[in-house]
């Protein structure tokens, strides 16, 4: 017997494993794979032993082919033994799994997204894969070193907000995406919780709802809370009717306690639980306005509404049964809210008459095996009540044996623990018809996972000659390559050529064979201060470890890499029957069939029986055997059909980014520190690559930032030996008890007032007497919104906020400063004594705040964009900014300049990449003016414009000619072209649309031939063939018009310039004939004249220093 699995993957350690007994001479074996146009051998030996059992491991390369059928021939030769089987398997090339990681799920415009690209192998090992193997966004070559990559991308001042992708392509051309947003926010500094149930009968009268809001630092927030409790219609009535017309709803509010919560009794009555028409949902929002500042932040949840009081269901139950072996099962009694109802009997009974009682455990379950020695029915029911409640049922057939002969695996509800060792019980039942006077039988047994036998062995059964009939056990090691799913099989041959088998399967814990762990040195430290990131995992490895502020995963949460995420991606992680759609194959022809006639006696016509649901060892193998593993089939007249159902089996058939340079400052060694000054905020904090020593471990020193928050760090780390592993998320808490926060908008406008806050906390075991002073500056006006006091009294706990009315006169990024000083002060607080901190006595915190302009844009530009001196050239580049139009005259410069330098060799690296930045910008900004059937226009389509011509020619053009330099998106060109080719005319002239503020941009002239002629010069500098239809109609637009003596000067430039690009020489000279007779000339100089308007527009950007 060959066992192999059925869906064999490339690039893999497989293995095939075979059995040969009873044999009476030496035979060859060998098994052979006809495998991309030939065979391959995957075992050719002599074998002389009696009986052999043994598992070959073997790989395949990658396929080339379209179909994943192919074929496996086994045969057997000895003098007088001959056996041949030809089977079909499957066979799918290895995809590498693939995740990304960015260093957080929400950006603001301008800042920097960082980003991981991670390569596995099925077995959880570093995969490099070939450049060529990998597209990644805009990085073609992008090379993995020890299976991943870090990446950065920068986004511009004004990218467009929204939904973007890091998206990586594998080498069958799937791709893997990973989502974030842009957005423009402020953090959140605290969180807001709704605690309700999770679920509600329709005979609950009340429930309790608590609502609380804790600090990102851990401290609880006073404020004032408003929750409603609401139930919305399945039909909302139209808004004309107000919000009484969509929800029933009940308002509560108050102040939070001492632990940032309150709680209240919701009363069921008003929401009538009962009745329909209503979402079976009632639905909390919840919202705490922050005391003093008045920031205010919202939480959600709901309760499921439920008409069940009860619940049993049964888990883990066998599909069939197998008499005279125990039935085991499991089942689960829950109560309307999905609560486990724990020491509850429960009674189980088999086919109506076998009763036995059960009590359900703490997590309401309760296991039970019952006893089949005694049924002989091809199916029978299994019912399990509650005392006093409903209950459930269900059906098993009988599994089919010739000889009543059965193997049973015993389940296992619990999931298996990696690094340890479980013990299986298998029972056994052999009748005399199957082993006749055999006393020793071996017992063969396969553990696969992924789809691949990773175990195998064999157990020796002696059998006691009055009792055939037992329970045996194995050892099953539970090591990380069986995980996530171990499927055991179990089966033995028989003297009569049967194949007594059986499979089950066991969960496994997700686990990794690298050990990962991570810890800070200390779980709190002060802003500043340094602290130890500690790594453990296997030797040599290289770990990617990231550490972000709490506020940002508030503020949008993610996936978490966990085990189960990286699990997810297995292609395989446990087979499942022999169908493969279309590519499924049948086998050959079942021998020895048993006829199925009608039997006349009498003048009475008898039909035959037949047990349809029996269930057979063959379904839960893939095999090459020389004995009987099916249950015999029968012959079937043509008016009497059978329906056969199919059930699904077990089958062998088978920043420290690094960190940049602090920038705060203190004001004396850090024994003496009296002040701290903070100023480094960022919301990623640590981004590295760690190498692991070859004793197992590192040790990264960083610097706490100033931000008073929580901090959360995961690591992931590969090894070349040991694979992939994962850390669990470790926090470090920054804190001092004495601090000042400022409560800042996103931006402002210079010259408009806005309140800024700062509030001072207390957490020390004392009252202070503290001062809060603005540092003046230039950049803005400031004056008190309440008069000015010396000093403010704070005691444990306790806040004080000062606002200050500010208006700023400068563009850009601004700084705010603000410090607050524990005074020397001898005037007590009420009757409580003040005391001064020895350390950390001021703290002044530094933000910066953008200050945009409301100002003219003027997008007036000649029309030669390299009309200034070639020695000015390095002058031309600028960053691109504004609206559509003034993006792309901004745009377009940094090509030519980059062309002409590169060309003449004076381009400098600090140039180039200069130019590739204000490339990248200026892209990814005009994406902003992109309408979605491909056209651009000034300010895009949120104002309802047009696509224009003009400026999606020029959009084209340039995007063409920016592919050498940066990524461009073939899309949009794409796009692009497809609506420009919409716009032709049937004389393939082009109908202009939409309008253009800059009349420079078109020479001033604004007419069909001039269009075209631009458009035509566009297409060919992508560049498109002249044989191009659309390019072919548009040169016959243009030859027609050449003739015409009215066409403008600028006009004619261009149909010549377009010919000279077409390879019209001809047309060319004639058109530079008469542009030279229209020439001006004043002395040695020779130019043209023409007149154009360039009106200018008013709109609002922003502006940094």
């Amino acid at each position: 017997m060959v066992l192999l699995p059925f869906l064999i993957h490339t690039d893999s350690p497989e293995k095939v494993c075979v059995q040969l007994t009873h044999l009476n001479e030496s035979v060859t074996l060998s098994a052979t794979l006809e495998y991309q146009g030939e065979n391959r051998s995957l075992i050719d030996d002599v074998v002389s032993e009696k009986d052999v059992f043994t598992c070959i491991p073997f790989s395949l390369p990658k396929s080339n082919s379209t179909s994943p059928v192919t074929f496996i021939t086994v045969t057997v030769k000895g003098a007088t033994l001959q056996f041949r089987s030809r089977k079909s398997v499957l066979v799918k090339n290895s995809e590498s799994l693939v995740f990304v990681q960015t260093d957080k799920p929400i950006y603001k415009p301008g800042q920097t997204v960082l980003f991981r690209i991670v390569s596995l192998d099925k077995d959880f090992r570093p995969l490099n894969e070939d450049p060529k193997r990998n597209r990644l966004y805009q990085w073609t070559k992008a090379e993995l070193k020890r299976g991943l990559i870090q990446l950065s991308f920068s986004l511009t001042s004004e990218p467009m907000q929204g939904t973007y992708a890091v998206v990586a392509q594998q080498a069958s051309g799937k791709t893997v995406r990973h989502p974030f947003s842009v957005e423009e926010y402020v953090l959140p500094k605290f969180e807001v919780t709704v605690k309700m149930p999770k679920v509600i009968t329709i005979l609950d009268e009340k429930l309790t709802v608590t609502v609380c809001g804790l600090y990102t630092f851990g401290k609880p927030v006073p404020g004032l809370v408003s929750f409603r409790v609401c139930r919305k219609f399945e039909r909302a009535a139209t808004t004309c009717y107000g919000e009484e017309a969509r929800a029933v709803c009940d308002e509560f509010s108050g102040q939070t306690d001492n632990y940032g919560c309150i709680s209240e009794t919701v009363k069921t009555k008003l929401f009538q639980l009962k009745r329909s028409g209503y979402e079976n949902k009632l639905h909390v929002e919840a919202k705490i306005k922050e005391e003093e500042t008045g920031v205010e932040l919202t939480g959600t949840s709901f309760s499921e509404i439920t008409t069940t009081i009860s619940k049993v269901t049964f888990e883990h139950s066998d599909s069939h049964y197998k008499p005279g072996i125990p039935f085991f099962g499991q089942v689960k009694l829950v109560d309307g809210s999905g609560a486990p109802i724990a020491n509850e009997v429960v009674r189980i009974s088999l086919q109506g008459s076998q009763t036995t009682n059960y009590t359900t455990d703490e997590e309401g379950r309760a296991r039970f095996a019952l006893n089949t020695s005694t049924l002989y029915f091809d199916s029978v029911g299994i019912r399990v009540s509650p005392a006093g409640r409903g209950g459930d049922e269900v059906i098993h057939r009988r599994f089919y044996s010739p000889s009543k002969s059965f193997l049973k695996i015993e389940p296992k509800t619990e999931t298996l623990t990696c690094g340890s060792s479980t013990e299986v019980r298998v029972h056994y039942i052999f009748t005399p018809e199957a082993i006749g006077e055999q006393k020793k039988i071996v017992i063969y047994y396969l553990v696969m996972a992924k789809g691949i036998i990773k175990q195998a062995g064999t157990h020796i059964l002696d059998l006691d000659q009055e009792s055939a009939n037992g329970v045996f056990l194995l050892q099953l090691p539970v090591q990380t390559d069986i995980a996530p799913v171990a499927q055991v099989l179990v089966y033995t041959t028989v003297p009569s050529r049967e194949v007594i088998a059986d499979t089950t399967k066991f969960n496994v814990e997700k686990c990794f064979k690298n050990k990962v762990d991570l810890n800070f040195s200390a779980s709190e430290g002060l802003p500043s201060s340094d602290v130890h990131l500690l790594f453990r995992a296997s030797p040599n490895s290289l770990c990617a470890v990231r550490a972000v502020d709490k506020s940002v995963l508030l503020m949008k949460s993610e996936a978490d890499l966990s085990p189960s995420s990286v699990y997810s991606l297995l292609p395989v992680k446990e087979l499942r029957d022999y169908n493969y759609g279309p590519d499924t194959v049948s086998e050959e022809p079942l021998e020895n069939c048993i006829p199925l006639k009608k039997i006349v006696v009498d003048g009475i016509t008898y039909s035959p029986v037949v047990e349809v649901n029996e269930e057979d060892t063959y379904s839960i193998l893939k095999v090459y055997p020389s004995c009987m593993v099916r249950e015999p089939k029968h012959d079937v007249d043509a008016d009497f059909a059978l329906e056969l159902s199919v059930v699904d089996f077990f089958s062998i058939s088978s920043h420290s980014a690094v960190q940049p340079q602090r920038l705060y400052a203190t004001a004396s060694t850090p024994e003496e520190v009296t002040e701290t000054i903070r100023k480094y905020f960022p919301e990623t904090w640590i981004w590295s690559l760690v190498s692991i020593s070859s004793e197992g471990n590192a040790d990264l020193d960083v610097t706490i930032p100033d931000t008073i928050t929580e901090w959360k760090a995961n690591a992931f780390c590969t090894s070349a030996e040991t694979g992939f592993g994962l850390s669990p998320t470790v926090s470090l808490r920054a804190f001092q008890p004495f601090f000042v926060e400022l409560t800042l908008p996103y931006s402002v406008v210079r010259g408009e007032s806005f309140m800024l806050k700062a509030t001072v906390f207390n957490y020390l075991a004392a009252c202070i007497r503290v001062s809060v002073t603005l540092a003046q500056s230039t950049h803005f006006l400031a004056t008190p919104v309440e008069k000015e006091e010396e000093s403010h009294c704070l005691c444990e706990n306790g806040r004080k906020t000062v606002a200050w009315l500010v208006t700023p006169k400068s563009l850009g990024q601004v700084e705010f400063s603000v410090s607050t000083e524990a005074l020397q002060n001898q005037q007590p607080c009420g009757n409580a004594i003040v005391e001064t901190p020895e350390k950390g006595r001021k703290d002044t915190v530094i933000r910066q705040l953008l200050v945009e302009v409301l100002l003219l844009i003027s997008p007036c530009s000649p029309g030669d964009i390299m009309g200034t001196a070639m020695q000015n050239l390095h002058q031309l580049l600028q960053m691109p900014f504004g609206c559509g139009e003034q993006n792309m005259v901004l745009f377009a410069p940094n090509i030519y300049v980059l062309d002409y330098l590169n060309k003449t060799e004076q381009l400098s690296e600090e140039v180039k990449s200069k130019a590739i930045g204000y490339l990248v910008s200026g892209y990814q900004r005009q994406l902003n003016y992109k309408h979605p059937d491909g056209s651009y226009s000034t300010f895009g389509p949120r104002y309802g414009q047009l696509g224009n011509t003009w400026l999606t020619a020029f959009v084209l053009k340039s995007f063409a000619q920016a592919r050498p330099h940066i990524f461009i998106d073939e899309k949009h060109i794409q796009d692009a072209l497809v609506w420009l080719s919409y716009k032709q005319k049937e004389n393939g002239c082009f109908r202009s649309s939409g309008t253009l503020l800059n009349n420079a941009m078109k020479g001033g002239v604004d007419n069909e031939i001039s269009l075209t002629a631009y458009i035509t010069i566009a297409l060919m500098e992508i560049p498109l063939p002249v044989t191009h239809s659309v390019v072919r109609n548009a040169l016959f637009c243009l030859e027609t018009a050449a003739d015409e003596k009215e066409n403008h000067v600028y006009t004619k430039a261009l149909m010549a310039y377009a010919f000279a690009l077409a390879g019209k020489e001809e047309k060319r000279k004639a058109l530079l004939g008469s542009l030279e007779k229209e020439a001006v000339k004043k002395g040695e100089y020779e130019f043209a004249t023409q007149e154009y308007s360039a009106p200018c527009a008013t709109g609002r950007m922003r502006q940094n220093k």
